[in-house]
């Protein structure tokens, strides 16, 4: 493997080759994957990129559970579309994690075994279609919050792997708004329907950041080696930011009476999420944890057939290309 290559070829706690590194890093340049890159920092784009991965996979079963319900035909083939969008960011970031010197079925094991994870945002269910409006309201809004600024993240790879997925997320946020925009707009009965899944996803849309910057584990050094360019507090409260003129314009009101303009720091002042909570949903223990993973297991499962063909074409292809040369 790469990695192993690497390792042989000098340290990664050679001075010398830290501070080169480093300077590439702080001079803007993008790092490739057969060029030298310390440990640590293979290891963090590998969890990060694996886990962005991965939570776009397992980011269509809770969406997934509505297409055959849509109320209208255009509406499903709206959510059609958008779930076949998330399963191709899922198939680009396992690319770009596959340049680093681990394979899909290592990411995939990872996952299924508890040692890798998703966002905590899709343990959650989605019990009515103003559900399928806040996901892509609050919850692909929160990514692209997230991603945008991935889109100069210092591994190449990752950096032009968001460049797409970054705009179509942008047309999934649009779709997400316009559901909640006509509940909001429709009966009583509908606009109570919006309320609810409003107040449902708010907190963990804001939990989707990460814990706040002096519990964060990697944030500093992610920081430093620019895998993130902004710190989970700073893009927390852009988010706050833009979305509450955004609920007050649709006549719905975020759960929070904490919520109000701080003209002192120019953003609103919000109620932190109960971390507890999040910290609980990330052990495994979410409302949907266990539903999610027996998916994932189920279709990795009955794939297995599939994957096999594939490398056994793979190898005799080989086979006859050696014996043609």
């Amino acid at each position: 493997m790469y990695a192993q290559m690497v390792k042989s070829e000098a340290s990664n706690d050679d001075p010398a080759l830290l501070a080169a590194f480093q300077a590439r890093i702080d001079a803007g340049e993008k790092i490739e994957p057969k060029e030298w890159m310390p440990e640590g920092y293979r290891k963090t784009l590998i969890r990060q990129i694996g886990q962005h991965a991965h939570s776009e996979i397992v980011g269509q079963l809770p969406e997934g559970n509505w297409i055959t319900r849509a109320p209208t035909l255009e509406r499903k083939a709206i959510l059609l579309a958008k779930v076949q969008d998330e399963a191709g960011h899922g198939l680009y970031l396992y690319c770009a994690a596959e340049t680093l010197g681990v394979s899909r079925d290592e990411l995939t094991e990872a996952l299924l075994s508890g040692k890798m994870k998703y966002s905590s945002i899709f343990n959650y269910p989605t019990l009515t279609w103003a559900d399928m409006g806040a996901v892509g309201w609050l919850v692909d809004g929160a990514a692209i919050m997230n991603q945008v600024p991935l889109q100069r993240t210092s591994f190449g790879p990752y950096a032009r792997a968001m460049v797409r997925i970054c705009k179509e997320e942008s047309f999934h946020q649009r779709q997400g708004y316009d559901i909640m925009m006509k509940m909001a707009r429709g009966t009583p009965e509908q606009k109570a329907m919006a309320q609810d899944a409003l107040n449902r996803f708010w907190y963990p849309s804001l939990m989707m950041f990460g814990p706040s910057d002096k519990d964060s584990v990697h944030s500093a050094q992610s920081m430093a080696w620019k895998i993130k360019m902004n710190t989970n507090d700073e893009l927390r409260q852009k988010f706050v930011d833009q979305t509450v003129p955004q609920a007050e314009y649709l006549g719905l009101t975020i759960p929070d009476p904490a919520v109000k303009w701080n003209e002192e720091k120019g953003g609103y002042d919000f109620s932190e999420p109960d971390w507890t909570e999040f910290f609980e949903v990330i052990k495994g223990n979410g409302p949907c944890n266990a539903e999610r993973i027996e998916a994932r297991q189920k279709a990795w499962e009955d794939g297995a057939w599939f994957r096999d063909g594939l490398m056994a074409h793979a190898a005799k292809q080989r086979t006859a290309q050696v014996a043609a040369e």
